[in-house]
């Protein structure tokens, strides 16, 4: 009997395993039909059950398993839903928890959807798990500059200011500060200050949750995970007992930014002395410092001057009335988002910032620094008082005649009464500098005895200085920053003043204005590369025109022709001739397009999406007598998201504009692609600009590019373990440069690293290796590079010109090498996407 059994239940398992394995055969024939029918949603089920039923499957299926995923998840996408997208990943990852190409697919998607502190968790572990994985990698770089902004690694790097906190930490927890609360850690160096220095109790506050991640690392790795305690969330939302058990002696905290109140230092501290600090010490009275609360830093007074700077104005005002032949409409006014910010409802940042010392041209100061305004951050109802008070007059006397371009703010900063850190454009400091750049005067030279007034207030959390103003001296006109009225003998005396105050008030009350980015301002100012277009597309199409209608084409830019308007009226008598199609789907702002339709019978198409620049285009199109249908949008022509197609059924085009590197100095995402696309969309004798772009470089040597890209071990944190967890954060790749002034030592000539041709790829390569003569001795800390962009083989841009409104980069590497004059180093240089590497080789 017992051998009766045996038998029954091995036929019984013998039965199940066979039924599994039928099912599991089925299963992945109607997921393989499934694929071939393009039902991605039922593929992906077909495999999540043959998974699950066999396990020994995985390897085998995997690739088709990632495919049905990646497919399934676009389709859930683009339905918008969400949830049972990130359910598939979350199965995915269970059945594969350390494949990398699921995990960095998943954190594309978090970071498509603005989940980047989820998305940079994922494409870290892609990283670790494989880290030659291109994509991720690339990924993680990108993320990185987002959640741990460069500037932390210059700040840890700043000696000074690290042992300045330090000893200002010291001095209040020896005079009785016992408690204190962190607000804003970062990396947790101020907490590890405080305890170091012999509080008893230490609490930090960190919103961004990869900070927040950070600094427990850090902590715990200083072994004081048990002496602070760290709390997720923003200071606001700190409750006592709940999170912290009693008030604190001293708050510690560095949320200032380049115009100081930016990062919410006023409504944290009002927030903390009403809620979490000890009362303040009464003054004058000599008692216990650890009975009341204090701040550090204590105080602050900011300080402003009036500068002439040609790289300021040139990202801020458009200084040409013409641009390759087309006119600008006096009815468009350009600004930059700064003077936006001003009427704005919205809270927009009212300044830029500039490191000064490294601006390109240098800068002069018009006036003498003036203080601004001071702030006690120990003095809650002068806090409260801030955001409350009425904006206020500033003058400042021209000490130096010049080009008024904008007010420059810095402060010191005064931790107590000991010990102080200064902003200032001349002190050695990793911190930049607020520029508030003027715009919309008529006149913006300024003399000697010239006065420059403005309007001083805080609001939004922002210190604004607007209606910047001119006072010429031979009105006599004084603003007092104490008083609104003007004191004026008579009437003509008023006359006169008036007459030389030149206000921010727009011009032309009926103009169109248009805001742009400032480094669309600066692209607009560009004279050299819309000439070098405009001769680029000028070629293109003499070469496709007939000759007949050579007449009409303006290429030498001289309009001796016949304007277009008349060539079309011409034409209509014979048979109206094709126009030639030219699309421009570079990003931004831009007027090649209309550029292109003063060169003939064309039809040009902009790729422009927002509705305040395409309203500018049109003002602009009908200033030079453009008729309307020369110039359409072509967003608007779209019924599906696929910009690059066809600009009729039976049409194709004559020119593309595509968008190859970025402003930051990188190449665009995806261009190769794009031009692959593109060419197929060109008819006989039509052109891809740029048609290549060759890839320049050269070996320096940069402490500066160093000390910002990376911790330098513990000397720079007094000690403390800082670097090798925040060092993860470091990206290999320097972007926003400016290599004329970048502090750093040439090692070498500049060398052509990399081709890329966007018209025959098949010049094209992914890596290439080139060999680099050493022409001074040194140490190879990096290498910058930057683009000559070939519209054609006689028309090319470089874009570290003066002139060019991109930016620079460079590759850091991770150990510097010694090199002596005559040696030779042979670069790898790979490009993947939009990711330039390059590793070097004795």
């Amino acid at each position: 009997m017992p051998n009766s059994n045996a038998k029954f239940h091995c036929n019984h398992r013998g039965g199940q395993e066979a039924g599994r394995q039928e099912l599991v055969s089925r299963s992945l024939q109607s997921a393989q039909h499934c694929l071939e029918s393009q039902d991605f949603g039922t593929a992906y089920a077909h495999y999540l059950l043959v998974l699950n039923l066999a396990p020994e499957l995985k390897t085998s299926v995997k690739e088709t398993f990632q495919f049905s995923l990646f497919k399934w998840a676009e389709e859930l996408d683009s339905l918008a839903r969400i949830q049972d997208l990130f359910n598939c990943y979350e199965q995915a990852l269970e059945l594969y928890p350390n494949d990398e190409v699921i995990c960095n697919s998943m954190g594309e998607h978090l970071f498509r959807m603005g989940f980047r502190d989820e998305a940079a968790g994922y494409f870290h572990k892609a990283v670790k798990l494989n880290p030659d994985f291109a994509d991720a990698k690339e990924n993680f770089y990108r993320v990185a500059n987002w959640l741990v902004e460069r500037w932390h690694f210059v700040m840890l790097n700043d000696t000074k200011r690290n042992l300045t906190y330090l000893k200002a930490i010291e001095n209040a927890v020896r005079s009785g500060c016992k408690s204190v609360l962190d607000i804003g850690t970062g990396t947790g160096i101020l907490s590890m200050f405080a305890k170091k220095a012999g509080a008893s109790f230490v609490y930090a506050c960190e919103l961004s949750k990869t900070m927040y991640e950070l600094a427990r690392d850090v902590v715990a790795a200083n072994n004081m995970e048990r002496e602070i305690k760290l709390l997720h969330l923003k200071s606001l939302d700190i409750e006592i007992p709940k999170h912290i058990p009693e008030r604190v002696s001293l708050v510690v905290t560095e949320t200032v930014d380049a115009g100081l109140f930016g990062e919410g230092i006023v409504e944290s501290l009002i927030h903390a002395w009403e809620h979490l600090l000890l009362q303040p010490k009464p003054k004058n009275q000599d008692v216990s410092t650890g009975d009341y609360g204090r701040v550090i830093p204590a105080s602050a007074t900011i300080f402003g001057m009036a500068v002439e700077c040609k790289e300021i104005r040139r990202h801020h005002r458009v200084r040409t009335q013409e641009v390759a032949g087309v006119r600008l409409s006096d009815a468009v006014q350009f600004f930059s988002p700064t003077y936006a910010s001003a009427g704005s409802e919205e809270t927009v940042e009212p300044y830029t910032t500039e490191k000064l010392s490294r601006v390109p041209g240098g800068y002069v100061p018009l006036t003498e620094p003036c203080q601004v305004m001071t702030v006690d951050f120990n003095n809650v109802q002068e806090l409260k008082s801030l955001a409350a008070r009425k904006p206020w007059k500033l003058s400042l006397p021209v000490t130096e005649g010049g080009i008024l371009d904008a007010i420059v703010v810095w402060f010191v900063l005064q931790l107590d009464d000991e010990h102080a850190l200064s902003t200032s454009p001349s002190e050695e400091t990793c911190w930049e500098q607020a520029v508030y750049p003027v715009q919309g005067l008529l006149d913006y030279s300024v003399k000697t005895g010239d006065t420059v007034t403005m309007e001083v207030c805080c609001q939004d959390c922002y210190l604004k200085i607007q209606k910047i103003s001119s006072l010429t001296s031979e009105c006599g006109m004084d603003f007092s920053d104490r008083d609104d009225t003007l004191s004026l003998g008579n009437e003509a005396e008023l006359c006169n003043a008036l007459a030389g105050l030149q206000t921010t008030s727009k011009q032309d009350g009926n103009g169109q204005v248009c805001v742009l980015e400032s480094t669309e301002i600066a692209l607009l100012n560009n004279v050299s590369y819309h000439e070098c277009f405009k001769a680029a597309m000028g070629k293109v199409l003499l070469s496709l025109n007939p000759s007949k209608d050579l007449q009409s084409m303006d290429v030498d830019g001289h309009g001796g022709g016949m304007n277009l308007q008349e060539s079309q009226n011409k034409s209509s008598l014979d048979v109206a001739p094709d126009p030639l199609y030219i699309l421009d789907v570079s990003e931004g702002f831009s007027i090649l397009p209309i550029i292109a339709g003063k060169l003939g019978l064309v039809k040009a198409y902009s790729s422009v999406e927002k509705e305040q620049h395409q309203a500018a285009l049109n003002v602009i199109s009908e200033t030079n007598h453009f008729p309307k249908e020369t110039l359409e949008f072509w967003l608007s022509h779209l019924d599906e998201s696929v910009v690059l197609q066809r600009p009729k059924s039976d049409k194709l085009w004559s020119i593309i504009i595509l968008d190859v590197i970025e402003t930051s100095g990188l190449i665009q995402q995806e261009v190769m692609e794009k031009a692959a696309i593109s060419r197929c969309l060109l008819h006989s004798g039509g052109k891809i600009f740029p048609q290549y772009v060759l890839v320049y470089g050269m070996l320096v040597e940069s402490e500066c590019l160093l000390l910002e890209s990376a911790v330098q071990g513990t000397e720079p944190t007094l000690g403390f373990n800082i670097a090798p967890f925040i060092n993860q954060f470091k990206v290999p790749v320097r972007v926003y440069l400016d290599l004329s002034t970048l502090p750093c030592l040439p090692l070498s000539k500049p060398a052509e690293l990399l081709r890329l041709d966007l018209m025959n790829p098949l010049l094209n390569s992914s890596s290439r290796e080139v060999k680099v003569q050493i022409c001074k001795s040194g140490q190879v800390t990096a290498i910058p590079f930057w683009y000559h962009i070939h519209l054609d083989e006689d028309h090319s841009l470089n874009t570290s010109d003066e002139s060019s409104h991109w930016k620079q980069a460079a590759v850091v590497l991770d150990e510097p090498i010694r090199v002596q004059v005559g040696d030779e180093l042979v670069l790898d240089v790979q490009h993947h996407k939009s990711n330039i590497s390059i590793t070097v080789k004795r």
